[in-house]
């Protein structure tokens, strides 16, 4: 359960939310959004730090950390931290200059890291010292900060390539063929400053039996929920799709990104009926999807976990939908998602006429 859950389910409980306990521990996504909500604002670093419960010099390197050329950006800066979090520290090779040198040498000769390790063997027969798995080589030249192999050694390597290949592998038939990744979606919508941009999820019952789809507008965090009330595999998720995006104003249809869950496999089909473009995030990163993330938490008020969510009518769908979509959020500066929504429409409604004019 995320914080922002638990804090409206302590206050409609009538208690109080403590604060943080642990200002050492590290910043969640959602903290990460409300630093670039309050930034956006004008708010201070210190201000930031008091509300989150955090000192100031951590709000200043999270800032300095998650910036790009369009400023501080709460998923690049994620994504920046989990880099960092899983980034080695040291190795083998690291520790060996023995053995860093033959491999160095090794690579120069154009060798390639599984024939270094294998010669190895041959090489020093009973030196276990002089040991090192192909794996760790290239992990040396790919991972910063690994072993200390030069990078230009890179270069050395038959496929020439500075970035190693992904070697994981896809299950048999989880494949979804046509994938366009979040790295080639429009630049404007991380800035949440248009509408139209959408995340999508689906919600899971008891055994993953069960499952009710969502999709939230990134700007104002307007939901919209998917009935699924037999399976929701790809051909029940996509008719669903459809018949949600087509109730949309065609300026409210303009992308939706998802996970690759095998429930999108027939993303082709729902842009050819609709439209609107399609976006997967990369494997196992809820964060790039964190408006849908945070709406999910909040929808496991009406819907708790290990129940079937297969007996929900559409009518306590929309109910549901009625109740998040007109409940004041805090990064709206106290205005609902649907007051935020249509004040957007408005505006470029507006701004149309004017350039027209």
């Amino acid at each position: 359960m995320n914080r922002s859950t638990a804090a409206n389910w302590v206050s409609q409980a009538g208690g109080m939310v403590p604060p943080r306990v642990d200002p050492s521990s590290r910043l969640t996504f959602l903290d990460r959004e409300e630093i670039w909500f309050g930034r956006s604002q004008g708010e201070s670093m210190r201000s930031i730090a008091a509300r989150l419960g955090r000192a100031p010099s951590t709000i200043s390197r999270e800032l300095r950390g998650g910036m790009t050329r369009r400023g501080y950006r709460p998923s690049f800066a994620e994504q920046q931290s989990r880099y960092r979090a899983r980034r080695p520290r040291g190795g083998k090779l690291a520790n060996n200059d023995r053995l860093l040198e033959y491999v160095q040498t090794g690579l120069s000769a154009e060798h390639s890291p599984e024939q270094i390790s294998l010669r190895l063997r041959r090489d020093f027969p009973d030196d276990m010292e002089m040991r090192v798995s192909h794996e760790t080589i290239y992990q040396a030249l790919y991972v910063e900060g690994r072993g200390q192999l030069r990078r230009d050694l890179v270069t050395a390597l038959r496929t020439g390539r500075t970035l190693r290949k992904s070697q994981g592998r896809q299950q048999p038939g989880s494949r979804i063929r046509d994938m366009v990744m979040i790295t080639d979606r429009p630049a404007e919508v991380e800035d949440r400053a248009v509408p139209g941009h959408w995340e999508g999820d689906l919600i899971t019952g008891a055994g993953n039996a069960s499952a009710i789809g969502t999709l939230v507008e990134r700007a104002t965090g307007y939901l919209m929920l998917l009935h699924l009330p037999e399976k929701h595999g790809a051909i029940e998720v996509r008719d669903q799709m459809i018949i949600a995006i087509e109730k949309m104003p065609a300026e409210l249809r303009k992308t939706v990104t998802w996970d690759q869950g095998i429930e999108m496999a027939k993303h082709r089909d729902i842009t050819i009926a609709t439209g609107i473009d399609i976006y997967f995030c990369d494997p196992h990163s809820p964060w790039q999807r964190g408006s849908n993330e945070n709406t999910n938490g909040l929808l496991r008020q009406y819907f708790p976990k290990g129940t079937d969510l297969s007996g929900y009518h559409p009518e306590y769908l929309e109910f549901v939908t009625d109740k998040l979509n007109d409940r004041p959020r805090k990064r709206l500066d106290a205005a609902t998602p649907r007051e935020a929504l249509h004040q957007l429409l408005s505006d470029q409604e507006n701004s149309g006429v004017a350039s027209t004019s």
